[in-house]
C-alpha cells in the first residue's frame, strides 16, 4: 500500500474554522491594508488620523494624502494629543520597516485604538495610489 505524504502546506493540519475565524478576526482588528485605506480617503471622509512614522525626511520626499507626520521615536502623550481623536492608523516604508508596528505599539501603550497599515508606502505606491510631496 502507498502512502502519501502530506504536501509542506498541510503537514501541520489547519485550525478548526472557530480557532481560523477568532485568529484572523484578531488580525484584522490591527492591521488594515493600502486598498482599504485608499477607499476611505477616496470617499472623502476617513474616520482615522493617517500617521506616517518614518523619518521627516522620508515624510518630505513623499507621503500619504493627509497623512500627520510623527516618527516612531517621537510617540508620546503630547504628541498623540495634539492629533484629532478616534483610531490611528501608522505607516512605515513597507514590509521590511518596522517603525509603523513601534509607533502602533506606543500608540496602543498610550491608551489610544490603532491599526498598522500592511504593505506600507512601498505597497501604496505600487498600487497606485495617489502621494503627496515629492517623488513616489
Amino acid at each position: 500500500m502507498t502512502t502519501i505524504s502530506p504536501s509542506p502546506v498541510s503537514l501541520v493540519p489547519a485550525a478548526d474554522p472557530r480557532s481560523a475565524v477568532d485568529h484572523f478576526a484578531g488580525r484584522l482588528a490591527v492591521e488594515t491594508d493600502a486598498a482599504d485605506v485608499a477607499t476611505a480617503l477616496a470617499a472623502g471622509r476617513p474616520d482615522f488620523v493617517l500617521v506616517d512614522a518614518r523619518s521627516r525626511q522620508a515624510y518630505q520626499r513623499g507621503h500619504l494624502p493627509g497623512a500627520v507626520s510623527l516618527p516612531h521615536a517621537e510617540i508620546d502623550e503630547g504628541a498623540l494629543a495634539a492629533l484629532p481623536d478616534g483610531l490611528v492608523v501608522a505607516y512605515c516604508w513597507g514590509p521590511g520597516c518596522n517603525a509603523a508596528t513601534k509607533a502602533a505599539r506606543r500608540v496602543a501603550e498610550l491608551g489610544r485604538p490603532v491599526k498598522e497599515m500592511l504593505g506600507g508606502y512601498e505597497y501604496w505606491v505600487r498600487e497606485g495610489h495617489p502621494v503627496q510631496g515629492g517623488c513616489r
